[in-house]
This record gives structure tokens, sequence and C-alpha cells, in this order.
């Protein structure tokens, strides 16, 4: 696996010249900061060599670097999920090549059923911790000592500095935003009622399929990570409505341009 992330790492450092300062996951919730990103390169992931596809609607599946907040950024553009059928190595396949290629900073989003019964539908949540619920752990084998530890420290998963950063931006920009924990599921299937109120019970204050395996990945490699979460429907006992991958994107594409504000203004603090 350490090979072939170094072979396309090596395929993508041959055409950019340059190191890459920041990565970005554009998940449910900044597909559209890609319009604010004065872009140098644009690969296909099917033209990238060892690269997963994905297949996900509202995933375009483009790797893009370019300049952000006077930042060089490389940004995946539809991101890899357990669900899909992918081992987990290839769902953190993405965050380990962009170590490669030189990121100091992690930057997720997603979308989430929100549990915390203070939330409201279009919330913006900025992570703050998480658990995996996936039942898998990209660390699991054998350790690639070159990338980190055996067993790497998780007791900082988001960084505090970045988070703190955040709440001022938003702040000084008039968004609102909430600050919680994210339970990481497998997946495809949406939350039961029952299973809702389990991960509230377990400290959660919100739910999901994806980020957590990219974020033990790049803690795993010492990178700092920042990440939010979109609260696209609620799990909470009297308010569990039927749901769907539109409505999902439909309450994302609203709260975009307020998750691209604080996602611009944070890169250019950096």
């Amino acid at each position: 696996m350490l090979k072939q992330i170094k072979e396309t790492a090596a395929f993508l450092k041959q055409r950019i010249k340059n190191e890459c300062e920041v990565g970005i996951i554009l998940g449910t919730g900044l597909g559209g900061l890609v319009n604010e990103i004065e872009i140098e390169h644009s690969f296909d992931y099917e033209n990238i060599p060892n690269f997963p596809i994905s297949t996900v609607e509202g995933h375009s599946g483009k790797l893009i670097i370019g300049i952000l907040g006077e930042k060089r950024v490389v940004a995946l553009q539809g991101r890899f999920h357990y669900y899909e059928g992918y081992s987990m190595n290839e769902v953190v396949f993405p965050v380990r090549v962009m170590k490669f290629l030189g990121i100091k900073t992690l930057i997720v989003s997603n979308a989430s059923g929100g549990v915390n019964p203070d939330f409201e539908i279009g919330e913006i949540m900025i992570m703050d911790d998480h658990i995996n619920l996936f039942g898998d752990n990209p660390l699991i084998g054998k350790n690639m000592d070159e990338l980190g530890p055996r067993f790497p420290d998780m007791s900082e998963p988001y960084d505090k500095k970045l988070i703190a950063k955040a709440h001022e931006i938003a702040k000084a920009n008039n968004i609102k935003v909430a600050q919680g924990s994210y339970a990481g599921l497998s997946g495809p299937t949406l939350e039961t009622p029952a299973e809702y109120v389990y991960v509230r019970k377990i400290g959660a204050d919100a739910v999901g399929m994806s980020t957590v395996p990219e974020v033990i990945a790049a803690r795993h490699m010492g990178i700092p990570c920042f990440g939010f979460s979109i609260i696209t429907d609620l799990g909470v006992p009297g308010k569990i409505i039927e749901m769907t991958h539109e409505i999902v994107q439909e309450v994302a594409n609203k709260a975009e341009p307020k998750m691209t504000i604080i996602t611009k203004e944070l890169i250019s603090s950096l």
C-alpha cells in the first residue's frame, strides 16, 4: 500500500511542481467551495494511478489543486465511503497521498443526522470529537511506520486552535454554528429510531457515514484536522421523518455558502 501511495504522489508531483499546504475533502456541504479555488490543475480520479472512483450522486470525482485564501490547496471533489464496498485503506488512500503532497492541515465536511435535541435542520456543527462505530479502522494490519506510530494518540482528533478560530470567523460573519461530537457508522441505511437513541446515549450530537476514517488516517500522520457537519435531518424522538438522499443534498446546498465563508477565511488565517 505504501508503494502505491508513493507512486500516486509521484505522478501528481511531476505535474503540479509546488507542494500543497492544505488538504480539503469537499464532502456534502462544501462542494461549491471549488468555485472559490483558483484552479491550477484538475485530475479526474479515473486518470490518477491507484485512485478509487467515487460512485455517489453529488460527488464529482476530481482532484483539484489551486490557490484558496493565498494558500495552495489540494481538494477532493468527491470522497470515498466504506458503504461503497471500499476497504478502509482505499477510503483513506487520498488522505495519505495528500500527506506526500505536503499538506499540513486537513479540512473535512459531511452531512449528518442531528441527535442533539437542541439542533435544528440546516445548522452547521463544528466537530470537536468523534466515535468510530464502523466496526473497522484504517490502521488495522501491519503499521506503516513511515506514516505514523503503531498506537497513535487521539486525545485531540479535531484541532482546538482551528475550532476556536472557526468560531471567531463565524461570529464575525453572523453565522450561527454549534459544536459537538460525530458518530461514524458504516451505512448505507439511514439510522433506525432506536439507533438514533443509542448514538445520543453514548455521547454523540450527530451521526453520519464518513469522515472518521479520514481523520484517523490524518491524525496517524500527525496532520491537524478541522471538520464541519451540516445537520440535514433530526434523529430526535418525535422529529424523525422519512429521509432521502435528495433531501440531504437540498438542505446541504442551502448551508453551503456559510461553510464556504468559514473555510475560506480559516485557510487564510493559517
